[in-house]
């Protein structure tokens, strides 16, 4: 599916006129960490398996994220899987060529600022950036993980790498934490034979997100941003009801609409995946976003899945 089924599911539009920057979200700022979890420690894998290697990049991130956490939820996870052996960088400032190429793929859990509405952000140095854009267009594989949308905005070239990132003023993350997932590719090696819906746990539903447009993006699963999910007894507390009247939901941009949350695209000979729910340990718990998370790095690194589904994940008819 190419950007134009994109541009017709999320709206091809990313400029922000001013009355669409009147009813946009609001950003809320509140004095929050994330909450401390405890979880097993990925221990060594034996070299002679001769696993795919994965490198995750992190060092900074959001507040609302635990991405300490995550990063060992996600080691833990993939090393159990029998497929991978996963590594973690808290320092891509100086990041280079030749230490990306040690890996088969590469997993961006990394934000550059504490606030995604935030002016001062934190960011690699241009030869870091350089080295990211020149493994995957040589063939490395790349997976790019929730939060790696919430920037890039102002970076032309991350914006293409990964196909899409939030943008504060048109982009918002819709209320309701908990959402189907629609299959919408069933015949593609990440998605096939998965179960219709995904249920997910307060995660973030991405919509009307900024589309880059010589992404070659192609869609494997939408979710739809609907109005009668603002309804005040379903929405979380950290958004003011008075901002989601019937008034002001009809006149948001991609209300009612299905939105994009999962594709691949082509950059140069790389593969890239792009999986933007995955909020948290507690969405991660899901056999669904297991399956996508283990499935869609593996079809990065190789360009095939091998890994099969848990069985609470997968189409039966019955569903």
């Amino acid at each position: 599916m190419k950007r134009h089924l994109w541009m017709a599911l999320a709206g091809a539009s990313t400029s922000v006129a001013g009355a669409a920057a009147a009813i946009a979200q609001p950003i809320v700022i509140i004095n929050y960490r994330p909450p401390e979890t405890v979880q097993k420690v990925a221990i060594p894998v034996n070299p002679a398996e001769k696993r795919l290697r994965v490198l995750i990049i992190s060092g900074q991130n959001s507040y609302e994220h635990d991405w300490t956490g995550m990063n060992n939820m996600l080691r833990t996870l993939m090393q159990e899987s029998g497929r991978f052996d996963v590594r973690v960088t808290e320092d891509f400032d100086h990041g280079t060529l030749a230490m990306l190429k040690s890996y088969d793929v590469v997993l961006l859990n990394y934000s550059s600022r504490w606030n995604y509405a935030d002016a001062e952000q934190h960011l690699w140095s241009d030869e870091a950036f350089k080295a990211l854009y020149q493994y995957v267009r040589e063939g490395g594989g790349l997976v790019a993980y929730h939060s790696s949308f919430t920037w890039g905005r102002d970076i032309p070239e991350y914006k293409r790498l990964v196909g899409a990132v939030m943008q504060p003023g048109s982009s918002r993350r819709a209320p309701p934490g908990s959402f189907p997932i629609h299959i919408i590719d069933k015949s593609h090696p990440i998605t096939a034979g998965m179960r219709d819906y995904i249920w997910t746990f307060n995660d973030d539903m991405y919509t009307n997100m900024s589309i880059d447009p010589e992404a070659k993006i192609h869609v494997l699963a939408t979710a739809r941003d609907a109005a009668a999910d603002y309804a005040p007894k379903l929405m979380s507390n950290k958004y003011d009801p008075a901002a989601y009247t019937p008034e002001k939901l009809k006149a948001m941009k991609g209300i009612d609409a299905d939105h994009p949350q999962l594709w691949t695209a082509d950059y140069g000979k790389g593969r890239v995946f792009s999986m933007t729910v995955g909020h948290d340990e507690v969405s991660l718990h899901f056999s669904g976003l297991q399956d996508m998370m283990l499935r869609g790095t593996e079809w990065a690194a190789t360009g095939k899945v091998t890994l099969p589904l848990h069985e609470d994940s997968r189409d039966d008819g019955r569903r």
